[in-house]
């Protein structure tokens, strides 16, 4: 590791600083309790930062930030945990740092509602955490299911991009999988988790409706599904769940997600005077049947009066949130004792098998269904339990296709054991 980029995040820890931003030829840009500094004694050139960046990225990721222009990784060194976005600027490349705690912080070290301690107790449906980036969705996300990892013998999937926090099996088996790098996509990698036995599965991010679609038909199979999202609201998120397809499908997708959703939470960070810092500040929707009835009937502009009538029942807007719980706490715990060393924070080294090519580019589309993957291959007969794969960027002809099955089936043995012409 670059000593020069190494003392710099140990100093950001002890400045209690969450971003750093470095770009060539200006001045250091970082960001304390929400707010943007700079330090002028502290500058790169570009040729550090090309240097600084070539020496942190594997092969692959390497590829992918010269095709893509942009990359995303994450690494831990010195009890720290940092994900960095490396793009390319007008200054060439730049770099957006977000520091994270080694130890994975609980819900109230997080200054969250202790409600939240109870969704370790789901056994299926579907959680959702929304807000802007930077409203630490993933680190609330993290605290709930270290908290399912420490009090239930489950396995747990992640699929992330990158893999932010690094858990420590307890109670729960728990494997983590990042995107680019041990699965080519958030679809892929979901298609691939019902088949892998999982009680729970973490998506980094739902951003596409296939992934979309295949976390919620996991929620109603049984399974808890935990899911980020970009929302500003309750309604802004159940609408965009609903338009992730059009036509005849949004109905689909909006008796699927009434059906399935378990807990909808809203979360902002805010700087809390009496505080001194920054705390989350949430709204929390919950599957009441008022609830689900609204999203069947595609009334959304209904659920802020909802939220407001069903307090008994745990949810908050965020007006009620903060009046009801942030302003009666009279201690906060601040986030940054997270970072210090901890006995728990994961030491496992990765490793990479020689059956795999790290560097592969992934050019393949998998046909393999949903149906297909909760379907059990031992039902299926070997020779009928075949999967193929179309390559993109390649001139496909339906008769090229049906021409290759037929000559797979014309060498397939008969009932006398010869085979066929």
């Amino acid at each position: 590791m670059n000593k020069r980029f190494n003392d710099l995040i140990l100093a950001a820890i002890k400045q209690r600083i969450s971003d750093l931003h470095i770009t060539g030829g200006y001045p250091l840009i970082f960001r304390r309790e929400g707010i943007i500094h700079s330090d002028k004694n502290v500058q790169w050139t570009h040729t550090d930062i090309d240097a600084l960046v070539k020496g942190m990225l594997s092969d692959r990721q390497l590829f992918t930030l010269r095709k893509r222009w942009s990359v995303d990784f994450a690494m831990s060194f010195n009890d720290v945990r940092v994900r960095i976005n490396a793009f390319y600027t007008t200054r060439g490349l730049s770099l957006a740092i977000r520091l994270l705690p080694e130890t994975i912080p609980d819900v109230n070290a997080l200054n969250l509602h202790p409600s939240l301690n109870q969704i370790r107790d789901l056994r299926s449906g579907m959680v959702l955490v929304c807000g802007s980036t930077g409203s630490g969705k993933s680190t609330t996300v993290a605290a709930i299911i270290e908290e399912i990892n420490r009090t239930r013998p489950v396995h747990i999937i992640t699929i992330e991009d990158p893999i932010e926090y690094r858990f420590k099996p307890k109670k729960a088996f728990i494997e983590q999988r990042e995107v680019g790098i041990h699965v080519p996509s958030f679809d892929q990698g979901l298609l691939d988790s019902l088949r892998e036995n999982p009680d729970v599965i973490f998506v980094g991010e739902l951003r596409d409706p296939d992934t979309i679609k295949m976390a919620l038909t996991a929620a109603e199979s049984g399974h808890l599904v935990f899911g980020t999202l970009h929302a500003t609201d309750a309604e802004d998120a159940i609408y965009r769940i609903n338009n992730c397809v059009s036509g005849e499908g949004q109905e689909i997708i909006r008796y699927q997600f009434a059906s399935a959703f378990s807990w909808l939470i809203i979360q902002q960070l805010v700087h809390i005077e009496k505080a001194g810092f920054r705390v989350p500040i949430l709204s929390i929707t919950r599957a009441s049947s008022s609830v689900r009835s609204s999203i069947r009937e595609n009334k959304l502009t209904q659920l802020e009066t909802i939220m407001h009538t069903s307090r008994n029942e745990g949810m908050f807007t965020m007006e009620l949130y903060r009046k009801e719980f942030i302003d009666k706490l009279t201690s906060f715990k601040h986030p940054y004792k997270s970072f210090g060393i901890g006995a728990d924070s994961s030491k496992e080294k990765d490793y990479v098998s020689s059956l795999i090519d790290p560097n592969a580019v992934q050019n393949v589309v998998y046909t393999a269904n949903i149906e297909d993957a909760l379907a059990t291959p031992a039902s299926k007969k070997d020779e009928d339990w075949q999967q193929y794969v179309i390559l993109e960027d390649q001139d496909v002809d339906l008769k090229d296709i049906f021409e290759q099955y037929d000559q797979q089936e014309n060498l397939k043995p008969d009932k006398n054991g010869s085979k066929g012409k």
